[in-house]
């Protein structure tokens, strides 16, 4: 029925692998806006999200009005991602083992909009010692693009069994997309969207969300019979 017996794991890269709330608010700083503290930021919706509180809202947008403003907020963002955010615990340790064991497929997907994510992507991982040419493919995905679609079309192009397919994000869209590829979610609460809210808004098992990354990174080792 399939061409192998290899297994796919997906994992979406900021707020999952990346600890992308650092990084913007580090951007915003820099800028003399306040983004608030994390949870707050989980629980803003969309657009929201990066504009602040109530508080912070009318200087914050100020701040981002106009192209030129934004060119530089992205710039600097760039730079943040590329000279300074961080995996978090345990990432980087888990994709050395992925890369280096036979019959794994294993990618990224990314919104990540600073200037040439891709290339971004590889400098921030490269400096936690994770070459990501060792993965089969990385993906940027439009802000208003169709997750599942990508899903599917990955796990069709190598032909490979949806009941060994995994992915790991951070945001209900992430488990709605899992979910419509016939894939298995790994969801975890400290990237975009809190532990509460998924549970009890979007009806999310709380047996498939990880609290932190270490709790994550051995529910996917177990999953994949990879060593602790």
């Amino acid at each position: 029925m399939y061409a192998n017996h290899d297994r796919l794991i997906i994992f979406d890269a900021d707020g999952t692998t990346i600890d992308a709330f650092a990084a913007i608010d580090t951007t915003f700083a820099r800028h003399g806006m306040e983004i608030g503290d994390l949870e707050s930021f989980q629980k803003r919706r969309r657009l929201f999200k990066y504009l602040g509180g109530i508080r912070d809202f009318p200087n914050n947008l100020q701040k981002q009005f106009g192209s030129q403003s934004r060119k530089k907020l992205l710039t600097t963002l760039t730079d943040v991602y590329r000279d300074e955010a961080t995996l978090y615990p345990g990432i980087a340790a888990l994709f050395a083992t992925l890369i280096a064991t036979p019959g794994i497929r294993i990618g990224l997907v990314t919104r990540n909009i600073t200037n040439d994510a891709e290339l971004t992507l590889k400098i921030l991982f490269g400096r936690h010692g994770v070459d990501l040419d060792g993965l089969d493919f990385i993906t940027r995905i439009p802000v208003r693009g169709d997750k599942a679609a990508h899903f599917k079309a990955m796990r069709e192009r190598y032909d490979i069994n949806p009941a060994r397919c995994y992915t790991c994000g951070d945001e209900h869209h992430d488990y709605e997309a899992a979910i419509a590829s016939g894939m298995q979610p790994f969801i975890v609460s400290y990237g975009f969207e809190d532990h509460t809210r998924l549970i009890e808004k979007f009806a999310i098992p709380e047996e498939v969300i990880s609290r932190t990354s270490e709790i994550a990174c051995r529910r996917i080792r177990h999953a994949l019979d990879l060593p602790d």
